[in-house]
C-alpha cells in the first residue's frame, strides 16, 4: 500500500514575516491617509519638493493610480480574492524574501481594501485616499498602499529571475543543470564500469593455462608414491 507523503510543515518564521509586513503597511498607509483627510486642503496641490514632489489629496473610486474609476464594486472584489489568496498561500512559504514581498503585497491591497469598504459613499463603493503626486513620473496620483504593491511586485520579478523558490532554495541554472546532469551520470555508469573491469579480469585469469608442478617428493623411477613398480 503506498502511504501519502507528509504535507511540508508550516514555517511560523516566515508567516510570522508575512504577517508583520502587511500590519506595517496597513497602519502606515491608514495612518497616513487619516493625517492626509484631517490636514489637507481637498483637490489642492501642496508643493513638498517643487513639482517633483506634491501632496494632492483626491478621492479615487477606481483601481491603483487613479485607473478604471467607475469599477469600484469589481476591485473591492478583486481585492478581497487577492488578501484570500495571499493568506491561504501563506502556509506554503520557507523563504524570508518571499515572505517580506508577499506581506506588502496583503498590507497593500488591504490597505486599498479598508478604504473601499470603509469609506464614502458606501461599503464596497468607497473611494481610495490618494495624495502622492510626482508630475516628473506620472500623471496620476497614488498613495502608501499603491507603493507597496509596486516595489512588491518589483521585488517578485527579481526573485523570479534569480531563481528563489518559495522553500528558500534556489533555482539550478542551465549550466548548472547540465553539470547535475553529468555529475549524475557518471555516478550511475561508475559502478557498471568497475563491475565490467572485475568480469574481464576474472575471465583473463580464467582463460590463462594451468601449470601442474609435480610434487619434489615424488620417486624419479617411474614408481608410484606408494613404493609399487609402476610396470
Amino acid at each position: 500500500m503506498v502511504r501519502p507523503a507528509p504535507s511540508a510543515k508550516v514555517s511560523v518564521r516566515a508567516i510570522a514575516a508575512l504577517a508583520f509586513a502587511a500590519v506595517i503597511v496597513v497602519a502606515l498607509d491608514q495612518g497616513v491617509k487619516a493625517l492626509v483627510v484631517a490636514n489637507l486642503p481637498y483637490g489642492q496641490p501642496v508643493a513638498v519638493l517643487g513639482d517633483a514632489l506634491q501632496l494632492f489629496y483626491v478621492r479615487n473610486p477606481g483601481a491603483a493610480f487613479s485607473f478604471a474609476v467607475n469599477m469600484t464594486w469589481v476591485f473591492s472584489i478583486v481585492s478581497t480574492a487577492v488578501v484570500v489568496g495571499i493568506i491561504v498561500f501563506a502556509r506554503r512559504i520557507r523563504s524570508m524574501w518571499w515572505a517580506i514581498v508577499l506581506g506588502m503585497l496583503l498590507g497593500g491591497a488591504l490597505g486599498n481594501l479598508l478604504d473601499r469598504l470603509f469609506r464614502e459613499p458606501g461599503f464596497g463603493r468607497g473611494h481610495v485616499v490618494d495624495f502622492i503626486s510626482t508630475p516628473w513620473m506620472m500623471p496620476a496620483i497614488y498613495n502608501i498602499a499603491d507603493s507597496f504593491i509596486c516595489v512588491s511586485m518589483v521585488v517578485f520579478v527579481l526573485l523570479v529571475i534569480l531563481g528563489v523558490n518559495l522553500d528558500g532554495t534556489r533555482a539550478l541554472s542551465a549550466k548548472q543543470q547540465r553539470a547535475a546532469d553529468a555529475a549524475a551520470a557518471r555516478a550511475e555508469a561508475g559502478p557498471a564500469e568497475s563491475t565490467v573491469s572485475t568480469d574481464q579480469a576474472e575471465a583473463s585469469r580464467a582463460s590463462r593455462p594451468v601449470t601442474i608442478e609435480s610434487d619434489p617428493r615424488a620417486p624419479r623411477d617411474g614408481r608410484d608414491v606408494l613404493g609399487h613398480d609402476a610396470t
